[in-house]
């Protein structure tokens, strides 16, 4: 209670506070916010009073099974196993959501501190958490994920509105740009975990099937299910809502799929990847406005436009040495990814319009083509069988590396003693160490009990000595993998993959690649709409320090533009209601989501381009035209009360009727 009494004050939210009823419910949520942060505190100094030493060690009888403390969070292994029992107790929780709350709440205290700080502020309410946890926490290096937690902070800090899912889109970007390798690694271990599942809905006698999948294969998906559902005859008697149309096309496509007569359909994904990440960087894309790996992008650029961006590179092939210096690769290995640190936004960038036939092969193979990790999994495996053909024959060090005598103990627990001499090593079951001696007296009547213990200890003492060898072998391979991969991070990095993926723009990035990048990248450009493409690919330039969206051209345009020395520019304002093709595309790829603050609704592509000053008193130009979701386009002509105002850069400021205000500014590139 001292605690709560005590405690400083929650901050105004940024968008200001409100009075009357309003007002009392900003201050109900910056009171929530501040109980959860001192929960999480007080759940933490709970688990630090039920430490795990005082559970039975790992192999004791009774004790927890080593697949189960194995698969156990990280945060969670100094703390008993008990406490999430008695925490359910307390709180009269399910064990598994009594776990989830201790593994949050460590977290949040040991592992995200600002994060907790500025929720007990009332800067960041509890929704803003599950972003944070789920993209945040994982990074390892703890001063890369300090510094990521500060730069989040000072990014909500500076916004009127920042709602959970722009914190998780920003976050995903920033660790994908900051963490690059470990971000892929966990993208393929989720393409490793692909499949579908079934559970109960709310509703007795209903079901969700869930469908994990690829970005680029979900968002196909879903635009080709809308697609067969917008081209079902039109019914005045049918009463079904779009999303029924879906459900029901889904379910004649797989249960009924030579019955239903459906004609193919065409799906378009929209692609905006700098050029960097064409030449083969880290830099983080986008399809239809998911933050995506680089790698994906190129993946699906080859599977469906049949160009591979990024192409080999010649002279990123150093073979990696094992830790006795020796060559280990049979063949170079260049199409790697480092974790290099990427800050500056590019200063131009394409979006291609990738769209058309998704057919089945294509996506099937898209796992298949995530490059590097495969391969690298591949090199991985041969430089350990190559080590340990070297433990095996005596070419590595004589001497077994020392080891504890707990972990002795902690590995023969749980594996058992090795085989003796002449034995196959992995063959057969090992001998069970707890199970008791026999009784029966010795076979032969001239070996006494003491001859067996003997005979019992020499058993042990070689199954020492072949644990220490085994870990000591298990330490030199950890070692020999870490070696090879640096090398090879090293190597890709002073690349021309890894030169483009830092360069501060585009012209730098394209100096730093080599010609087959820079071939790869035109044959590109010059396509036009046909095969996997629904349109020509566009080149976005955009502002090196904001991000902000200049012009959007093509190849063919600014060839033009640079012959006639005029540059390029805002598409110029039209003569009418509606916007010319450039002038709607410019806006569109300006905004991209609706501009209300808050919404991440992509902006339909068939209309709600608003005139923020009616048309014909406000023309129709980009200074005066704003994206927006259905339902806030319709929001914004009758909601009574509200106010709209855009300045010449795209800053939008919506004044609510009691007065708040909330500012939006397109989102950078």
């Amino acid at each position: 209670m001292d605690d709560v009494l005590t405690a400083p004050v929650p901050s105004a939210p940024p968008v200001g506070l409100s009075s009357g009823a309003l007002g009392a419910v900003q201050a109900a949520d910056r009171e929530i916010a501040r109980q959860t942060a001192l929960r999480a505190r007080a759940v933490a100094e709970f688990a630090a009073s039920r430490p795990a030493s005082a559970d039975r060690p790992p192999g004791a009888p009774g004790a927890m099974a080593a697949e189960r403390w194995a698969g156990r969070a990280g945060v969670l292994r100094p703390v008993s196993e008990w406490a999430a029992q008695e925490l359910a107790v307390a709180l009269a929780l399910s064990e598994p959501a009594a776990e989830a709350l201790l593994e949050r709440s460590l977290t949040l205290v040991h592992r995200l501190p600002a994060v907790l700080a500025a929720l007990e502020a009332g800067v960041l309410h509890p929704g803003h958490l599950w972003p944070l946890l789920e993209h945040l926490a994982p990074v390892a290096d703890d001063a890369l994920r300090a510094a990521l937690e500060g730069e989040l902070l000072a990014w909500v800090a500076g916004r009127a509105v920042s709602t959970p899912a722009q914190l998780g889109a920003k976050a995903r970007r920033l660790v994908l740009a900051r963490d690059a390798r470990a971000a892929a690694d966990r993208l393929v271990r989720a393409v490793r975990r692909r499949g579908i599942e079934v559970r109960p809905d709310r509703v007795a006698g209903m079901s969700v099937v869930t469908a994990l999948l690829s970005t680029p294969e979900a968002r196909a998906l879903l635009a080709a299910l809308g697609a067969y559902a917008d081209a079902l005859p039109t019914d005045p008697a049918d009463g079904r809502s779009r999303g029924q149309r879906m459900a029901d096309c889904l379910l004649d496509l797989v249960l009924r799929p030579g019955e239903s007569g459906r004609a193919p359909v065409q799906v378009t994904l929209t692609v905006v990847a700098p050029v960097g990440a064409l030449l083969g960087g880290d830099a983080a894309c986008e399809i239809d406005g998911q933050v995506v790996p680089a790698e994906v992008v190129r993946a699906l650029l080859a599977a469906l436009a049949g160009i591979p961006v990024a192409v080999a590179e010649p002279d990123a092939g150093a073979a990696a040495p094992d830790a006795t210096g020796t060559d280990l690769h049979s063949e170079p290995d260049t199409d790697r990814h480092t974790d290099t640190e990427t800050d500056a936004e590019t200063d131009a960038e394409t979006e291609p319009h990738t769209g058309g036939r998704v057919d089945r092969g294509a996506t099937a193979h898209l796992a298949a083509q995530l490059g590097w990790q495969a391969r690298e999994q591949q090199e991985l495996e041969r430089w350990w069988a190559e080590c340990e053909r070297r433990v095996l024959t005596g070419e590595h060090e004589p001497g077994p590396d020392p080891v504890p005598g707990e972990e002795l103990l902690r590995w023969l627990t749980e594996h058992g003693p090795p085989p003796k001499s002449g034995e196959d090593l992995g063959e057969g079951p090992a001998p069970d160490l707890d199970a008791p001696p026999s009784a029966a007296p010795p076979s032969d009547p001239g070996e006494g009990w003491w001859a067996r213990a003997d005979r019992a200890v020499d058993d042990a003492s070689a199954a020492l000595l072949a644990a220490q060898q085994a870990i000591g072998h298990a330490r030199r391979l950890v070692a020999t993998a870490d070696h090879a991969d640096t090398t090879d991070e090293t190597t890709r990095a002073h690349g021309p993959a890894g030169r483009a993926g830092v360069a501060r723009d585009a012209l730098t990035a394209l100096h730093a690649a080599t010609d087959e990048h820079r071939d790869a990248l035109a044959a590109l450009l010059q396509r036009t709409a046909g095969g996997g493409l629904a349109d020509r690919p566009r080149l976005a330039l955009t502002d090196a320090l904001t991000g902000a969206l200049l012009a959007l051209t093509d190849l063919p345009a600014l060839r033009r533009a640079d012959r006639a020395g005029t540059g390029l520019h805002r598409p110029p304002a039209t003569d009418g209601y509606r916007p010319a093709a450039a002038l709607d595309r410019y806006v569109r790829a300006r905004d991209r989501r609706c501009r209300f603050p808050g919404c991440r609704h992509r902006v339909p592509p068939g209309g709600e381009l608003d005139h923020t000053r009616p048309w014909p008193d406000g023309e129709t130009s980009a200074a005066n035209l704003a994206g927006f979701c259905t339902r806030h386009h319709r929001g914004k002509h009758q909601a009574p009360g509200w106010h709209h105002d855009l300045a010449p850069d795209g800053t939008l400021t919506v004044t609510t009727p009691t007065g708040l205000t909330a500012t939006t500014t397109p989102p950078p590139y």
